[in-house]
């Protein structure tokens, strides 16, 4: 359950490194920083579909710097958690529920035994989607939630009632850990940055790529029919039109206004709803802001330091570059 390092990509010192376990028995990797003696509360960091705790070691030090200790989770089925299927490089689930499981587990014997409060979320696309089907329910133990291209609906998918109608029927018929249609179990960071759907920072981009090159445990490929089954099930909930309605969370959405992996405008439709919300659209960037080029990530963090009360030290303002970089 260690954590993995490169040149190009350290550790934040002073990591805490935790096997946890769900309810379900399933085994849970997750880490924690401690910010020092003044703390303006802690950041748990919840990722999306197919990353991993290592990918966060520079927003984790941008966190720290901001007087934030912070909390990171492997969702189930992904980095080192326990994986689902017996092929491990598929990105296997078979019902959403299982993913606040995790965060439960994460609340429990993470965040009440070594975070200060007040506790706060920041999470991205398929991690932002439970943590609003977390809130709803009126369970979120968190103050606030900063969300990034979360996934209230998916780009490009043409026939889409066919396409929910045929992953219901095949999960029903025993086939839900077979790969999409078209899958691959290779991760998708392998491929060459021209032609990326998730980064326009070529730095960033073969970062994470480097580090899945040294450690390839922690990659999967692309979903199973299970998990794109489950995905469906989970965005008709956030789509129904009470749904942002009820939530009474205070939450923060950036949108990226290139994104190709989520629909911007279901999520722009979404937060209109919110009592106590806005979004946010960054028009350049692509789905995963915060691997964006230094000028997108500026601008979300300023949007950031505006909603949470932080104290952002001269090193985290130096590690921020203006919208102008």
């Amino acid at each position: 359950m260690e954590l993995t390092e490169t040149v190009d990509n350290p550790a934040p010192p002073g990591a805490n490194v935790w096997e946890i376990t769900a309810r379900d028995k399933v085994a849970l990797r997750a880490a924690h920083w401690n910010c020092g003696e003044t703390c303006a509360g802690t950041i748990a960091i919840f990722p999306g579909r197919a990353e991993f705790i290592e990918k966060y070691f520079e927003v984790i030090g941008e966190l720290l710097g901001r007087n934030f200790d912070v909390a990171i989770l492997d969702w189930r089925g992904h980095g080192r958690s326990k994986r689902l299927a017996r092929n491990p490089n598929k990105g296997h689930v078979g019902n959403f529920r299982a993913f606040e499981r995790d965060l439960d587990a994460f609340a429990e014997q993470i965040l009440a035994t070594h975070c200060r409060p007040p506790w706060f979320a920041l999470a991205h696309s398929m991690g932002g989607a439970i943590l609003l089907a977390k809130a709803r329910s009126g369970r979120s133990p968190f103050a606030r939630l900063v969300l990034t291209s979360p996934m209230i609906d998916l780009y490009g998918l043409r026939f889409r009632r066919a396409a929910e109608a045929l992953a219901k029927l095949l999960a029903r018929l025993g086939q839900g850990r077979l790969f999409v249609p078209g899958g691959r179990p290779y991760p998708y960071i392998a491929a060459p940055f021209e032609g990326n759907v998730l980064t326009s920072d070529r730095g960033r981009h073969y970062r994470t790529a480097g580090i899945i090159e040294v450690a390839p445990d922690l990659a999967i490929g692309d979903p199973t029919i299970g998990w794109i089954n489950a995905a469906f099930r989970l965005m008709r909930r956030l789509k129904k039109p009470g749904f942002p309605l009820r939530l009474l969370t205070p939450v923060l959405i950036l949108a990226a206004g290139d994104d190709g992996v989520v629909r911007t405008p279901a999520t722009e439709e979404f937060a209109h709803w919110l009592k106590a919300g806005k979004c946010i659209v960054l028009p350049q960037a692509k789905h995963e802001i915060l691997m964006e080029t230094d000028a997108i990530r500026a601008l979300f963090w300023a949007a950031f330091d505006a909603f949470l009360p932080g104290e952002q030290t001269q090193d985290a303002a130096a590690a921020s570059p203006s919208p102008a970089a």
